[in-house]
């Protein structure tokens, strides 16, 4: 990996784990975009253009990605050099590799990473994920997200991110609690409530995080509620916290209506991912009379101009489990869906669905990422020329860490909220993160995307600066 000083990176095997100290001194990661040129503050978007070409590869590594937004934000803020070298980089990286005994009496040995990112806010905090595609790069471009996020919401708390290397669908659910309390138990001195608070994310749930939460308890011989969040409400969750992420998206939209002169009776809505996320949005921006006209997944795509009847589609899925032979839309390509007309484009499922090769072809006036990292900094540069309004994703899709927040409060101190009282007050905090970031992008004069990354930034090396480098 670029940047990383490899004579810095000391390597401890622990019980079978490695931890990588990464205090590395600022090396050469290629910037992928500058901001160059302004335009009006209602498309808040300066042109991002890339320095020099770069391959479709080095344009998705989500790490780069975040790198490269870091430097302008860092660039524009004058950051202090010594400050930048420590924002940069995550605080901690490990690895640990699971031995699982599976169903058919074989062992199988998994590789799991946690990286926490930045302690100076609070205790790290972000989400696990199973999958076969996680890769280091990926989840320490997700941790440092996560405190980017939190910071820019205002939520006191750094950036953490957690993934396993398994194919979830393929697993037991015995195979996958046993791999789930190892890989807990590999960790179990780095998190805590004080130290690190995983969630759930991709792949994985509620049952997740009580198999997490019962395994830390029972190290710590009591009940430990707070080590997670997005538990089961009978074990300490928060209401509203499983529909946060896509009420905090729906709060967002309504806010760029607003500074853009817009009416929900009068836009229309594609959501690419109808997952937790991207079904609650639905819902919520249908509740609200959004038209909705479009829905992607990963095999397929529904599309109908008139607009979808989401709650039908809400009982389609619960019924079949997918969107498919749903008679409310006709059924589309799950990439051409990205590219039809319409006022809110909304991708809610994975990374870098929007690079070089299709963001010329988007037609939306408005991209509201509810997905970590759907766009390229390239796609960036493009975006901005055709005048999007972007709602970047360290804002758009802040619900679900600021709700979790909430949930770790209500497990402190033993007492819980009704679900209008979690509500209320996720508004309010979206309301007026959106308005922070605004307010940001129209002072410095930059895209809304360099305006949360220079908000939060600033917050962070504010607060670590404060406390002094201990040495």
């Amino acid at each position: 990996m670029q940047g990383l000083n490899p004579k810095r990176m000391e390597k401890m095997t622990m019980a079978g784990e490695q931890l990588i100290p990464t205090g590395a001194a600022l090396a050469g990661h290629p910037t992928l975009g500058r901001n160059t040129s302004s335009a009006n503050e209602d498309s808040t978007m300066s042109t991002t253009t890339s320095a020099a070409p770069v391959s479709l590869e080095q344009e998705t590594n989500p790490w780069l990605a975040q790198a490269a937004r870091f430097d302008e934000a860092a660039r524009r803020l004058n950051l202090d050099a010594g400050l930048w070298k420590v924002l940069r980089y995550p605080a901690r990286e490990i690895i640990v590799h699971i031995p699982v005994a599976m169903d058919d009496g074989s062992m199988e040995i998994f590789t799991g990473y946690r990286v926490q990112h930045s302690f100076s806010r609070g205790p790290c905090k972000g989400g696990i994920r199973y999958g076969l595609d996680v890769s280091l790069d990926e989840v320490r471009a997700l941790a440092s997200w996560m405190t980017w996020k939190c910071a820019v919401v205002n939520i006191p708390f750094g950036g953490a991110k957690g993934g396993v290397i398994c194919d979830p669908k393929k697993m037991s659910t015995g195979e996958l609690e046993r791999m789930t309390r190892r890989y807990t138990a590999s960790l179990i001195e780095f998190i805590g409530p004080e130290k690190d608070v995983p969630a759930p994310d991709m792949n994985t749930n509620e049952q997740t995080m009580a198999w997490i939460m019962d395994t830390y308890s029972m190290h710590m011989g009591q009940t430990m509620t707070s080590v997670v969040t997005g538990k089961p409400i009978s074990l300490g969750g928060s209401r509203g916290r499983r529909e946060a992420t896509g009420r905090g998206i729906s709060v967002c939209v309504d806010q760029a209506l607003k500074h853009l002169n817009m009416y929900p009776v009068e836009t229309s809505v594609i959501i690419q991912g109808f997952g937790n996320v991207g079904s609650h949005t639905a819902r919520f921006l249908w509740d609200k009379g959004y038209r909705v006209i479009g829905i992607g997944e990963f095999d397929g795509a529904l599309y109908n101009p008139s607009g979808i009847d989401i709650s039908e589609l809400l009982e389609h899925t619960a019924r079949t489990g997918a969107i498919h032979g749903f008679s409310g839309a006709q059924p589309f390509d799950k990439d051409a869906i990205l590219t039809q007309p319409c006022d809110v484009l909304i991708p809610a499922a994975t990374e870098n669905v929007i690079t070089s090769r299709n963001a010329a072809d988007l037609k939306c006036r408005i991209l509201c990422e509810g997905a970590n990292g759907p766009t390229t900094p390239v796609a960036d540069g493009i975006l901005a020329e055709k005048g999007v309004f972007i709602i970047p994703d360290i804002l758009a899709n802040a619900g679900g860490v600021t709700t979790s927040y909430f949930e770790w409060v209500q497990d402190r101190m033993g007492y819980f909220w009704t679900e209008d009282e979690v509500n209320q007050r996720l508004d309010r905090i979206m309301i007026d993160s959106f308005n922070d970031v605004l307010q940001y992008s129209i002072a410095h004069n930059v895209n809304n995307r360099i305006a949360a990354y220079m908000l939060a930034i600033d917050r962070v090396a504010h607060t670590t600066q404060q406390r002094g480098i201990y040495a």
